[in-house]
């Protein structure tokens, strides 16, 4: 297969595949964050997924220290006659002029899909990724979409954009494939070529050409979907499956603490059982699980079905945030602190362990919760950007910690390998609590 391949949105899950894309083929990653572009041509990747040694092995040589040369710069502009239309052979080439993907026969789109403040699904990012792609559009292409979706956005919602910005015919003139993204940040094993890829096409034909493209670089192997809505149901439902399972242990936990047993305790106990899931309860944040499950409740409400359990799993989830911060609140007064004025501090902010993503981490709620009861919160998290966390969330978050400074409580809230070796009694004043969200903790006072 001599495909030449653009990828549209460079962020976690676009990267990873450009980059896996680019040891066989010719690819063209776009993205409109000009900085992102920039970054990406010197060989570095702030989200920390693709390692600048294993990027500058893929990218051509004309995105290495592209910034330093006004020529190169210029050259550019000149779209399909520019660097792109030089990738002859397999390489990565990183751009944010849409007309550079112009030579691409396969167009990619890996946008995120957020949810907007009423928790309800905002493709605006898919419809303007569509929109780039239809203005280079040509007979015989096909757009793939990795974006988590409900059944039926590509081929009733997308493929209308395309057509419309392209002039083309759907399964006539252009043709369209789903493969849902199965990118997990901060994970060194599960990378994208280890994790088994669904695929599927608009078409037997098309589906059997997306299949092999992608089974020449996932090692872990394909599963050919037989339609594309089977495809873009198969990935909504797998987070909506963590999430409730990981609602219910939630559930247990807030049960048990007014019990006053030890859940950790009583899963150990009951996972004893060969059929017994093993599911610990947490705070789910992040760009899936917690996001993913609105997406399935607004197609079943869109066919006249009202979702109880899925939307009963996310109530349960958004909570635990807001329980956290009460029960740390509890321990403190049982110990005899005074809590307005009290200084807090929680190692970790971004949504999960040995990552940078912040996105929708649930820990901004434990926030809230604290300063609702006039606490002083400091947050410490050496792999988040603290100017990301300042712009998104309005908190104050740093990477280093003053070694001096003591605190009334300490909230484990993200189990970056960083906070193994954390010296939690160096760090708390007398009477001082220990919550550990995470359960990693060999001694704590108490944990979720």
């Amino acid at each position: 297969m001599n495909h030449k391949i653009a990828v549209i949105g460079l962020g976690y899950v676009g990267l990873p595949l450009a980059h896996l894309l680019a040891t066989s083929y010719a690819v063209v990653g776009y993205d409109i964050d000009e900085q992102r572009v920039e970054q990406l041509r010197a060989g570095l990747d702030k989200t920390g997924e693709i390692s600048a040694e294993l990027l500058t092995q893929v990218l051509v040589s004309t995105n290495l220290h592209h910034s330093a040369a006004p020529e190169a710069q210029k050259e550019t502009k000149t779209g399909a006659a520019g660097y792109a239309s030089k990738i002859s052979s397999a390489g990565l080439y990183c751009s944010a002029d849409e007309s550079e993907i112009n030579e691409a026969d396969i167009f990619i789109i890996t946008v995120p899909t957020p949810i907007d403040k009423s928790n309800r699904p905002d493709l605006r990012p898919l419809f303007s990724a569509s929109e780039t792609v239809g203005h280079a559009l040509k007979k015989g292409n096909i757009v793939i979409y990795e974006s988590t979706v409900y059944p039926g956005v590509t081929e009733e919602e997308c493929v209308p954009v395309l057509e419309r910005v392209s002039g083309l015919k759907f399964n006539r003139d252009f043709f369209c494939g789903y493969s849902p993204e199965r990118v997990n940040p901060g994970d060194r094993q599960n990378t994208i070529e280890n994790i088994m890829k669904v695929t599927s096409g608009s078409t037997p034909e098309i589906g059997e050409i997306v299949d092999r493209l992608y089974s020449s670089v996932i090692k872990a192997g394909t599963h050919l979907a037989p339609s594309i809505k089977v495809a873009e149901a198969s990935k909504v439902i797998e987070n909506a499956q963590r999430d409730i399972n990981i609602a219910f242990v939630n559930e247990l936990a807030k049960i048990f603490s007014l019990i006053e047993i030890d859940t950790k305790a009583v899963l150990e106990a009951a996972g004893t059982k060969w059929n017994f899931l093993p599911f610990n309860p947490g705070l789910v944040g992040g760009h899936c699980i917690g996001v993913d499950p609105f997406y399935l409740v607004e197609k079943a409400h869109s066919v006249g079905h009202y979702s109880e359990l899925i939307l009963a799993a996310r109530r349960v989830n958004d909570s635990m945030g807001m329980f956290v911060g009460g029960q740390v609140v509890k321990l403190m007064i049982r110990k005899g602190v005074r809590i307005k004025g009290a200084e807090v501090l929680i190692l970790g902010f971004t949504f999960k362990e040995n990552c940078r993503d912040i996105r929708n981490t649930k820990i901004i709620d434990v926030v809230a919760t604290l300063r609702d009861y006039s606490t002083d919160v400091t947050v410490y998290d050496p792999w988040a950007d603290p100017g990301q966390v300042r712009r998104g969330f309005d908190v104050e978050c740093f990477n280093e910690l003053d070694p001096e400074k003591k605190y009334d409580a300490i909230i484990h809230g993200v189990a970056h390998s960083d906070f193994r070796d954390f010296n939690f009694k160096s760090h708390l004043k007398e009477n001082g609590v220990v919550y550990d969200v995470k359960g990693t903790l060999a001694e704590s006072d108490s944990r979720l």
